[in-house]
């Protein structure tokens, strides 16, 4: 049962890429590294690799964790952009990336399309009609098996995506090439501008989010993730300054030791052993807590930690120490 409800909450990320000829082996092994690294990273459920098929044109790479926030902290941490740009040397130009939210996995082997729109804010009511159509219209083809809609999601992406799914490929064809989806297509021109891949059915299983019904919690807003990553930041920041001052570094040494080793401390340590566990609930509050009770009580958290560890640098660096 607790399985069941830790699927419920997963995020996965899908990742396309286009590699360069020649390259194919060194990139298979390079992401095999990359999804290694992930692996020890707080929340990691799992990643596949899937080369390139007929169907599928793309080198695919899925991450499953277990929530949004703990998929985040491995898209933006220093780990991958490392390896990403050593493994830039393979790309065929710049990635694809998708990210969904919620639900739990179908045992379904299904071939799935990932299809997304970049919506203004004042025509979102009509992109929501107009997907609904959509969807009633691919219900009616032989082998549809669902669909899916997500908002974007701030600090990962901005668009909107769509996940619809088929049982086999000649099912999801003669959708696509249907003349009741150019139809559709025709009657929404304002939201022409979309991306589309198929990702093969040996990932199927990864694209199933049909879940409770019930809504999750949003992703924290970039003001609460800013404050969030303050509050581990100044004590890590300090602890290291104090940890480093004896060894009487040059300036431009010193500060080069310490973002190398704030980085890794922030993302091994810090964020999930002390910011996440004291944070969590301001950062993804229930559906059910009022927005302002939550606003305060997360400032005021924010408030008290930040204030105890100014006392007790004060303590150490004027009081019981004193820096030269």
């Amino acid at each position: 049962m607790n399985a069941e409800k830790n699927l419920a909450a997963a995020a996965t990320a899908i990742i396309g890429q286009k590699v360069l000829p020649g390259m194919e082996e060194d990139y298979e092994s390079w992401q095999g590294d990359l999804n290694a690294a992930a692996a020890y990273y707080p929340g990691f459920l799992g990643a596949e690799i899937s080369p390139p098929t007929p169907l599928q044109p793309d080198w695919v790479v899925v991450y499953r964790f277990d929530s949004v926030a703990h998929l985040q902290a491995w898209i933006n941490s220093g780990t991958r952009q490392t390896y990403l740009d050593v493994g830039s040397k393979y790309f065929d130009g710049p990635a694809t990336q998708q990210v969904v939210s919620s639900g739990t996995q179908s045992l379904d082997p299904l071939v799935t399309v990932v299809v997304t729109h970049r919506v203004h804010p004042n025509q979102v009511d009509d992109f929501l009609d107009w997907q609904n159509h959509m969807v009633q219209e691919e219900s009616r083809f032989e082998g549809f098996r669902g669909t899916e809609l997500f908002r974007p999601i701030e600090g990962l992406q901005e668009e909107w995506t769509t996940l619809y799914r088929y049982d086999s490929a000649e099912h999801l064809d003669a959708w696509l090439t249907s003349s009741e989806r150019r139809q559709v297509l025709a009657e929404g021109k304002k939201f022409s501008d979309f991306k589309l891949h198929t990702i093969d059915n040996s990932f199927g299983s990864w694209f199933a989010f049909e879940g409770n019904g019930k809504e999750e919690a949003p992703p924290p807003s970039e003001t609460r993730t800013s404050l969030a990553v303050w509050v581990g930041l100044y004590p890590t920041v300090v602890l290291l300054t104090l940890a480093l001052f004896p060894l009487h570094m040059p300036l431009w040494i010193g500060l080069l030791v310490g973002n190398l080793l704030s980085s890794f401390i922030m993302s091994f340590l810090t964020m999930p052993y002390y910011v996440n566990p004291l944070l969590g609930r301001w950062l993804r509050p229930p559906p059910e807590e009022r927005a302002t009770r939550s606003l305060l009580r997360g400032l005021g958290v924010v408030a008290v930690a930040i204030a105890f560890w100014a006392v007790v640098f004060y303590l150490v660096t004027e009081q019981f120490w004193s820096l030269p």
